[in-house]
């Protein structure tokens, strides 16, 4: 009698643990041989691996291991670091039925029998592959964040300074820094509406003519077709258009009521190679003259498009004439580094 009691309660034992097994469906329990061969396979082994039991019980442990880390070894580290050391840590890439790979963190133990022998081994993982992209996605996302901030913090120490070094007054100053660090703002707020992968040509037009008034201006006129920029040609657009309009504010066609400002662009194809073929160019305005002397404006256009093209600056009696013939595919760069000022 007190035998069958302690069978059925064996048995019971049994259940209640295979049970506990089964539910874990969040987890890879997977127990092995001395041998490295599956005895017993869970529902969250299944999930998580892409193997039936039937399938995997009696196959190599090694299979959820990649290539490299079986020609390592690493199932006997593990192995050798559960008798050790108790356990075996691990934070890898594992290998699906489908050969598809999961980051996984896991440890290893040894199963051992009532008089201490050890009889095989229990391996439990969980799949950790979106915890670690999400990590990884942060990592990126700190060094983008701090590249950027560094080179935002370059243009504004440029702006400033340039601003003085040109400014007749402290109030001058003030008014250049404000009205250039705002166009240089807008440029990043279009940008990031964008999750920073690009702007429009006609966007970026279209801030500065709002940015200085000009929307509703006859006097300012801007056509081309739908032409994708990249981050840093984006933001060097603006900062440049930005200086053409107030300039021509100030000195050229815009500055007297007969004059306009046409700004046209367009895409050609050489050889096989996308072209942007831009044109700045005033008309009706006093007549111009080569400036004695380079001002920021003028630095700030050699330095920034013609980092993605071919530039020219023509200060021709009826007004001035900026063109830029780029490669299309440099201006879309996403990843490239910010064109310094």
């Amino acid at each position: 009698m007190i035998m069958k009691l302690f069978s059925k309660s064996s048995r019971s034992r049994e259940r209640f643990l295979e049970a506990i097994l089964q539910s874990a469906i969040e987890y890879a329990i997977i127990s092995m041989d001395l041998d490295g061969l599956v005895t017993t396979w869970n529902e969250g082994a299944r999930r998580i691996l892409g193997w039936d039991a039937d399938e995997i019980v009696g196959q190599p442990a090694a299979l959820i291991f990649t290539v490299e880390d079986r020609q390592a070894g690493i199932l006997q580290r593990e192995t050798t670091a559960a008798l050790t050391e108790g356990h075996g840590n691990d934070e890898r890439w594992h290998v699906r039925k489908d050969g598809s790979l999961f980051w996984a963190s896991g440890q290893m133990m040894a199963l051992k029998s009532d008089d201490g022998a050890v009889e095989g081994f229990v391996k439990i993982l969980r799949d950790r592959t979106e915890q670690r992209e999400n990590e990884e996605r942060q990592r990126i996302l700190m060094h983008e964040l701090s590249h950027r901030m560094k080179n935002t913090l370059a243009v504004v120490q440029a702006i400033t300074s340039q601003s003085f070094r040109n400014a007749s007054s402290l109030e001058d100053a003030e008014q250049l820094i404000a009205a250039r660090i705002n166009a240089y703002a807008s440029a990043h707020d279009i940008l990031l509406q964008r999750n920073w992968s690009s702007a429009t040509m006609a966007t970026i037009v279209e801030a500065t003519a709002v940015n200085l008034g000009l929307e509703m201006s006859g006097r300012f006129k801007a056509s081309g077709p739908t032409v994708e920029l990249g981050p840093q040609a984006a933001l060097s657009f603006s900062l440049v258009l930005h200086e053409l309009v107030t300039n021509a504010s100030k000195y050229g066609a815009l500055s007297v009521d007969t004059g306009t400002v046409e700004v046209v662009w367009s895409v050609r194809d050489e050889a096989g190679d996308q072209r942007l073929n831009f044109t700045w160019q005033e008309v009706g305005g006093p007549a111009v003259e080569a400036p004695s002397k380079k001002g920021f404006g003028t630095r700030l256009v050699n330095s920034s498009l013609s980092a993605f093209g071919d530039v020219s600056l023509d200060f021709v009696p009826s007004g001035l004439v900026l063109r830029l013939d780029a490669p299309l595919e440099k201006l879309q760069c996403k990843n490239c580094s910010d064109a310094e000022e």
